[in-house]
């Protein structure tokens, strides 16, 4: 099965194996599936690993959330100079790696300091993946099928979510707490505690929640041997021939021929170590301020909040905990319904109008749910308000700014560019987890400060895209850089 490709900035056209391009494609995309699935599946096993370790100070309960964020960061800080030095492909199948044993030792761990040391090596795997990942489909993808195929990476971002959800679900429900709604309120909060720690999910069911992870962890490993390193990693180290060969491979010799050309002209003569001053240049770093920027607003967004901390924002709102574990299936599942629609969207729409709805959106949403909660006003209402913007996030920021960080930067620095700008994410990502149990409150009375904090935050993103983002689409990477930094002189 054939398709269409463009070879670059010229009228050449050649036809492209869609079979093979999308199979290595969906192979390095089960990074986004791993990434999804060790991120959100803590969101499930709080309550009961918290009453297993017997965590009770709000810095430590915190902590024990964004330890495997940190681990993000560690991961993202060396992913770039790794990959610009061993490649795309060996480093992913080393983070596949790091997810089936870190998912394992998670599972098996009795302290709770060994539980934050295997979070935060599953975080380091989640930052070479999301990094990585879209990277290499950015690199293999032709031109007009860009945005659908690092799209594709987001798709098994929340795949891994919603599977995450239902897995936690599923064995938490195969024996399930006893009602405790009698034990409701401080006073009987230890006892509390003491019942769900010695209980069925409060001893076994949390450690199987995380171990399930090394299952599609091995499927990634083993995938990752049958793919091809990518061309534009292979002529930067000096592999011209062998990039031409997987070219052929992608495209026919046509296609080989002229996108091997092009990609060795945006390269000029800087083949080789990236010298991370080089982002510091005043053109490199226009760039770099726009892909990071992105990557931060989207975290600052706050729609994360929602995953990370569902069980406070339902609890508050209304919902017992057997409620809960059902209406955070129904997050994942809107998730993966409005990222296939994104998927449908992106590459005819464009990056930029996809951009600007999803911050416009999230800025009245958030507006109107903080005032459901300063007016108490819970229940289905707030339920139907977070799927919304879930929606919103989901067919717009959610996959666009992985997209646009894969293909705003120049060949030559990509590697180390993505990695700061993926290090950025993370640290916003760590900060937003860090301070919403500030912001909401012991008992949900920050509700209304939160969200309208985060509604100020997503109109400031609508007016750098406004301002800073210009449309992608349709363009090659190499287009795009002459776009963003103009011609370069020998």
């Amino acid at each position: 099965m054939h398709g269409i490709l463009d070879a670059g900035g010229s009228d050449r056209k050649a036809e492209y194996r869609r079979v093979y391009v999308w199979t290595i494609s969906l192979v390095a995309a089960m990074g986004g599936l791993l990434f999804g699935y060790d991120w959100i599946v803590i969101s499930g096993t709080d309550i009961f690993y918290e009453a297993y370790f017997n965590l009770t100070v709000s810095w430590i309960i915190g902590w024990a959330k964004s330890c495997a964020i940190f681990g993000c960061l560690l991961g993202a800080i060396t992913a770039g100079a790794l990959s610009d030095r061993f490649g795309r492909k060996r480093l992913l199948i080393f983070s596949a790696l790091l997810f089936g044993v870190s998912a394992v030792a998670t599972g098996l761990t009795s302290t709770f300091f060994w539980f934050v040391f295997w979070r935060i090596m599953g975080g380091m795997a989640i930052g070479l993946a999301s990094n990585l990942s879209p990277m290499y489909i950015a690199e293999v993808a032709p031109a007009q099928t860009r945005g659908r195929l690092v799209g594709l990476n987001q798709l098994t971002i929340v795949i891994g979510i919603l599977l995450a959800q239902f897995v936690n679900w599923q064995i938490a429900s195969l024996h399930p707490l006893p009602d405790l709604s009698a034990l409701a309120g401080p006073e009987n909060a230890a006892e509390k505690t003491a019942l769900i720690a010695a209980s069925w999910p409060g001893q076994i069911g949390w450690r199987w929640m995380f171990a399930v992870t090394a299952a599609p962890a091995m499927l990634f490993f083993l995938g990752m041997f049958f793919v091809p390193e990518t061309p534009r990693w292979l002529i930067k180290s000096g592999r011209t021939d062998q990039a031409k060969n997987i070219l052929a491979k992608l495209g026919g010799s046509r296609y080989a021929a002229d996108a091997a050309a092009e990609i060795e002209a945006s390269l000029r003569n800087e083949v080789g170590k990236v010298n991370y001053r080089e982002l510091l240049e005043p053109r490199m770093l226009t760039v770099l301020v726009l892909g990071v920027g992105l990557a931060v607003l989207q975290q600052f967004c706050g729609i994360n909040v929602i995953f990370y901390y569902a069980k406070n924002v339902f609890q508050d709102a209304g919902y017992p905990i057997d409620a809960i574990f059902v209406n955070i299936v129904y997050l994942g599942s809107v998730n993966l319904l409005f990222t296939l629609v994104a998927l449908g969207i992106v590459d005819r729409v464009g990056r930029r109008p996809l951009m600007l709805l999803g911050f416009g959106g999230l800025t009245i949403l958030w507006v109107i749910l903080g005032g459901c909660f300063a007016q108490a006003i819970h229940g289905l209402l707030v339920l139907t308000l977070v799927l919304i913007a879930l929606a919103c996030y989901a067919m717009t920021l959610a996959p666009v700014v992985w997209v646009l960080i894969a293909e705003i930067f120049p060949n030559r620095i990509r590697g180390a560019a993505m990695s700061v700008a993926v290090m950025g994410l993370w640290i916003a990502n760590f900060l937003l987890t860090e301070t919403f149990p500030l912001l909401w409150g012991e008992n949900g009375e920050g509700a209304p400060r939160t969200f309208w904090i985060y509604a100020g935050i997503c109109l400031i993103g609508f007016f750098f895209v406004l301002f800073r983002l210009t449309e992608t689409k349709g363009k090659s990477l190499e287009e795009i850089e002459k776009d963003l930094l103009g011609s370069r002189e020998d």
